[in-house]
């Protein structure tokens, strides 16, 4: 008959690990859906979920834009498309499954031809959560009346940015000359002091510029120095 041998050491030891490992994942995962989903304050705003400044990076598949031509400068536009997230979601992090959400977008498209069939193109913008729908509940949060106003309210908001005194910039770069504006972002104000804005040059749309601790970013932009040139004006207006 066969007989038993104890586990050695290294084999206690190595399951000890294991079950350390185990029980420190599962702390983290609930730590972070609890942070998720806890209450948070924003300039006297309650809110769940994502904290504010953080970020999502995301790749689109290959989807469907169609497009209606309604007056000379007016088009109607559809498109369709799965996103995926850039990496993995934190395992314990983010909604269920099965949960919806309303946007409304409002947003620079820049596009460039390149040949009879191909075009670049490039989206910046703001999106406004006009309501979700909770997946255990199957039911929006707020009625198509409520989200209506709440757009009206978001409209007229951007209209009175649109029509405040914009942030004039000119400089020069790599001989150059630089003219244009920044519109503040008024929802990134606070005591005056803003934190974004929407920034045209030379008579073209070139993104929204941000303020981090230490320097200027706009999403997209290759050239730093002259990203932080564009940064150097709006301080001197802050100032």
């Amino acid at each position: 008959m066969a007989t038993k041998t104890a586990p050695t050491k290294k084999t206690r030891s190595s399951k000890a690990k294991s079950i350390v490992r185990k029980a420190g994942k599962t702390q983290r995962h609930a730590d972070l859906s609890k942070s998720y989903n806890e209450f948070k304050n924003f300039e006297g705003q309650q809110y769940t979920g994502m904290k504010i400044g953080r970020s999502h990076k995301w790749y689109y598949d290959k989807g469907e834009w169609k497009e209606t031509k309604i007056t000379p400068d007016l088009w109607e536009i559809s498109y369709a498309v799965t996103k995926r997230r850039a990496g993995k979601a934190p395992e314990g992090s983010g909604v269920p499954v099965g949960t919806e959400y309303h946007w409304y977008i409002l947003a620079h498209q820049n596009v460039r031809k390149l040949n009879a069939n191909n075009y670049t193109t490039s989206l910046t913008g703001l999106k406004f959560k006009l309501a979700h729908k909770r997946a255990e509940k199957g039911k929006w949060n707020t009625s198509a009346k409520t989200q209506k106003k709440r757009l009206i309210k978001l409209l007229q908001e951007f209209i009175a940015q649109l029509e405040r005194e914009p942030v004039s910039i000119e400089f020069e770069y790599k001989g150059e000359m630089f003219k244009g504006e920044a519109v503040p972002i008024s929802q990134t104000c606070v005591n005056g002091f803003c934190s974004e804005f929407d920034v045209s040059i030379n008579d073209q749309h070139i993104g929204i510029i941000k303020r981090l601790t230490n320097n200027w970013k706009i999403d997209g932009a290759k050239d730093q120095k002259f990203v932080d040139a564009v940064g150097k004006e709006i301080e001197n207006w802050n100032q």
